[in-house]
């Protein structure tokens, strides 16, 4: 039987340690954080959020189809939630994995040792200067949410992470840092996560297993790496920026019938899930919510359209940071800077038309719907992709290859196709005092949107 084993986990001042196996392979996955001690903090605690953080980075490495994970000594920490967690995330995030291994039926690893009988329950923890904890990823939403912060009045940090598996970090956190340094943050929070399983040659090199490709539940991870963090600086808030279409899967699995959703870690679903056990199981004063939820693009770049100048700023790219130009996350943020941002800044960021570039055409047939599915890449909907279509030919003449592409298309008609992506939905998981403050922001921006495209 094929077991994953959690070999060692390590806690620091300011670092935590995991190593792993799985047969005669060993990998290890390291988390730094800047200027913190971890030691200061409520031992117990603390040892129950490296042991969540550090099982929610090894799940990558069921990627390599465990049949059981061992943890050894550290089994007490396994509640049956934290199980039900772990399992509930597998599944849904490796949608993705198993449709591209035609693995119907494979449900993930079963725990092998799981020995904690019940929940200690959450801890109430001492509240610090600043109250809110937002993810800046560089992107786009990253910016908006901050700015949404910073005109609501609320006091918030930055979180900028780098990761092995894109690079060099120090060129990483600079990346952030030029987006971050843009809001009225209060204080930069930085951290490093070293990975030598995603780094690794393991798929080529080991073609018994049976594994064309590794994948990682990367938000979830995020929000586990980042309580320590947290609950050391006495945040109250962990705000991300996810947007609705997170919420639409890329296809449906005719074998299982379930939505193969890239993006699921992300999702409306999933931010309740995390939210809910963080504040039930772990951390009883810390709640997760996005400030985008709510909205869609079309929004959201109504928002960015605000601070255009700092467009330029931000990077989305997974592949060559911070633009490869061949992308379909590339690809995307191109057609839709191109629809609402002054040409000017299109220029400046990304310095070509992507969409004459014989490379995207893939990725254009998926974004707008051309193709069996959309691309497994964080991005929106085929209608938003389409919208920003007809609003870039509003703007300009499309170039031979996209302008082929839109008569594929057809006819678009932009009110119908705009009309459910300017609204602003009820459901959202900000607290109170934040959604006073945000939602009012994100109602006018809609209300702009209307106005721009000619809706009631």
């Amino acid at each position: 039987m094929r077991t994953l084993r959690l070999i060692e986990l390590r806690l620091g001042r300011d670092q935590i340690g995991v190593t792993c196996g799985i047969d005669d392979l060993q990998f290890h996955f390291t988390i730094w954080y800047d200027d913190v001690d971890l030691l200061a903090v409520d031992r117990g605690l603390m040892e129950r959020l490296a042991f969540h953080a550090a099982l929610f980075q090894l799940n990558s490495v069921a990627s390599l189809r465990p049949e059981a994970i061992e943890l050894g000594r550290y089994a007490h920490h396994a509640t049956p939630r934290f199980v039900e967690l772990w399992t509930t995330v597998f599944r849904r995030v490796w949608a993705q994995w198993r449709w591209e291994h035609d693995l119907p039926a494979y449900d993930g690893p079963r725990f092998a040792d799981a020995a904690g009988a019940s929940s200690p329950g959450p801890v109430h923890t001492a509240a610090g200067p600043v109250e809110l904890l937002a993810f800046c990823g560089g992107g786009k939403d990253s910016l908006v949410a901050a700015k949404l912060l910073e005109r609501a009045g609320l006091l918030f940090s930055t979180l900028g992470y780098s990761h092995s598996i894109y690079g060099d970090a120090a060129s990483q956190h600079a990346l952030l840092e030029r987006v971050a340094a843009g809001t009225a943050r209060a204080r930069r929070e930085r951290q490093w996560i070293f990975d030598d399983f995603l780094d690794s040659p393991v798929v080529s090199l080991r073609p018994e297993l049976g594994v064309r490709s590794l994948l990682a539940a990367e938000t979830p991870a995020s929000v586990f790496a980042a309580l320590p963090l947290a609950v050391a600086r006495g945040h109250r808030g962990l705000v991300v920026a996810h947007e609705r279409s997170a919420n639409a899967a890329n296809l449906v699995w005719e074998a299982t019938g379930e939505g193969v959703n890239h993006q699921w870690g992300k999702s409306w679903e999933a931010e309740r899930l995390l939210d809910l056990y963080v504040r039930t199981e772990l951390c009883a004063d810390i709640r997760y919510f996005s400030v985008l939820q709510p909205i869609h693009d079309e929004v959201i770049f109504e928002l960015l359209a605000r601070d255009a100048e700092l467009a330029p700023l931000t990077h989305s790219c997974n592949v060559k940071k911070p633009w490869c130009g061949a992308c379909a996350k590339c690809v995307y943020v191109w057609l839709q800077m191109s629809a609402h941002l002054p040409a000017s800044i299109v220029e400046a960021t990304f310095g070509a038309d992507l969409g004459e570039r014989p490379v995207n055409e893939r990725w254009l047939r998926e974004l707008l719907g051309l193709a069996a599915h959309t691309p497994f890449e964080c991005v929106g909907s085929a209608p938003e992709a389409r919208l920003a279509l007809a609003l870039t030919a509003r703007r300009r003449p499309l170039g031979p290859r996209l302008a082929r592409l839109a008569a594929e298309v057809g006819p678009i008609d932009v009110a119908s196709i705009a009309a459910p992506l300017i609204g602003v939905d009820d459901a959202h998981g900000m607290p109170s005092h934040v959604a006073d403050k945000v939602m009012p922001q994100l109602r006018a921006a809609a209300a702009a949107a209307r106005a721009r495209l000619g809706q009631p």
